[in-house]
């Protein structure tokens, strides 16, 4: 026999709702780095703090804060850190990705891992030499307009000298940020301006899936690297 829902009794069941995602949230809420919100949109925001107002969570932000309805929160995440190594790799290393030669030696030059070149590369244009975006970003390592001039890039589809630029601008970022492979990589896509105004990753789906696809690709170049063919 189906019993008919009072008014009380959905008043009731929608506090005990409220009450299973506080409980979540508290038992998050130790963790210094569960600093992502995750929507049930699919958005990822960065965040520094929140509060359970009942129907709706207050999700603090750096540089603002935004109310979302407590049913459109699905979890709070951790946020993955990394840190680049400072050195290139060894000069033995091969990359088993396109452009290797052109990508070891702006590691080489510049100081930055090739891994990290080659995941920058792998997610910017998917190794398309040709590829330009929405915003007008060209070439391998996806240079803006302005990026190529600073760097006096006189072909911005050469690879030689889009993966040579794109390197470059990454070293400044890394020693700008101190290493910070999530802050470099922030920059990189959103521009140092909005990680400056943010205080750190921008809360922006773009920039946020954006950092943490370079990072994933990055850690799996790191473990696919293989040394090359003895002859």
């Amino acid at each position: 026999m189906r019993h008919k829902m009072t008014p009380k009794m959905t008043r009731k069941i929608a506090r005990l709702r409220f009450f299973a995602l506080f409980l979540l949230l508290s038992a998050l809420a130790p963790a210094a780095n569960a600093e992502y919100a995750v929507l049930r949109s699919g958005q990822r925001l960065h965040i520094t703090g929140y509060e359970n107002r009942g129907a709706t969570i207050l999700l603090r932000l750096k540089g603002g804060k935004i109310e979302v309805p407590a049913s459109e929160l699905v979890a709070i995440e951790p946020e993955d850190v990394f840190t680049a190594p400072p050195q290139p790799p060894a000069a033995t290393a091969t990359l088993p990705v396109p452009f290797a030669d052109l990508i070891r030696a702006a590691s080489q030059k510049y100081a930055v891992d090739q891994e990290l070149i080659a995941s920058v590369i792998l997610v910017e244009s998917n190794f398309n030499p040709r590829a330009v975006s929405p915003r007008n970003a060209r070439g391998l390592m996806q240079l803006l307009p302005e990026t190529a001039q600073r760097f006096a890039v006189a072909n911005v589809f050469d690879p030689s000298e889009n993966i040579d630029a794109g390197t470059r601008y990454l070293k400044e970022l890394l020693e700008l940020y101190k290493q910070d492979l999530r802050l470099t990589l922030a920059a990189y896509n959103a521009g140092p301006d909005r990680v400056e105004r943010f205080g750190g990753v921008p809360p922006f789906a773009e920039t946020v899936s954006y950092v943490h696809r370079v990072t994933q690709t990055y850690s799996a170049h790191k473990t696919r690297t293989v040394p090359p063919k003895k002859n």
